[in-house]
């Protein structure tokens, strides 16, 4: 197995939902944060899921854990296939 550079497993946040959910289209990792029940979470989103679950692997999450859900690209409309991981606990990273 070869190594994965980190700049693979490189996710982006970003202000405007719209430009995180192209990037995940794209095939890149989108960290989108956000509140459940009053706690901080995290999803980890994209199109590809191999590189989602080599993610995964990185930092110690199951690769059953990985969820997937049908997305609307903001560009077209069309629903696409796409992953995401929840991220909550030691597995949340920190603020930038």
């Amino acid at each position: 197995m070869h190594a994965i550079s980190d700049q693979y497993l490189h996710y982006v946040e970003f202000v405007r939902r719209r430009d995180g959910m192209i990037h995940a289209m794209d095939g890149g990792l989108w960290l989108h944060r956000h509140l459940w029940k009053g706690r901080e979470m995290a999803h980890l989103v994209s199109t590809d899921r191999e590189r989602l679950l080599a993610y995964g692997r990185r930092v110690g999450l199951p690769s059953e854990r990985l969820q997937f859900k049908a997305l609307k690209d903001p560009r077209t409309s069309e629903r696409r296939e796409a992953w995401h991981w929840d991220l909550v606990g030691r597995f949340l990273p920190p603020k930038k």
